[in-house]
């Protein structure tokens, strides 16, 4: 089975965590994504961005535009290694309900993989498939 390293995304653009959040929507915007990594000068992984967090913790908390991406960020991180195999990434995305997850090497961001870049593998199809049905179940209220 490919590993992540054989699927991933690596030319990602990446915020600081003080940017402002209407850099990071430009940047969201302009790259067509719904995620930033968010890492420091060496790119060393503090966080990511995602749209949600824009609207969430930030618009939607009457935030300005010019509030820093380290008030809203997700910094909660899961991440994986190059080396780990499609269908244990598919699982963690599943497990965490996320749909992207940071790939870093030696501390440095290396990469992200997205539950598309999974489905793209004949062999992970179905990895990703599953992931994405429980990423997409809403839990019950009690």
């Amino acid at each position: 089975m490919k590993n992540v390293q054989d699927v991933m995304s690596t030319d990602i653009a990446v915020c600081r965590k003080e940017d402002t959040l209407y850099e990071a929507a430009a940047k969201m915007r302009d790259r067509n994504v719904g995620v930033i990594p968010v890492c420091s000068e060496n790119k060393e992984l503090m966080g990511v961005i995602t749209d949600r967090d824009l609207v969430l913790r930030g618009y939607a908390e009457k935030k300005p535009d010019t509030t820093t991406v380290q008030e809203v960020m997700s910094d909660e991180l899961y991440h994986a290694s190059q080396d780990t195999s499609v269908q244990e990434a598919a699982d963690m995305m599943a497990k965490k309900q996320i749909r992207r997850l940071p790939i870093v090497e030696n501390g440095k961001l290396a990469g992200i993989v997205s539950l598309g870049d999974l489905s793209l593998e004949d062999k992970s199809n179905e990895a990703a498939g599953s992931a994405l049905e429980d990423i997409s179940e809403r839990p019950e209220i009690h």
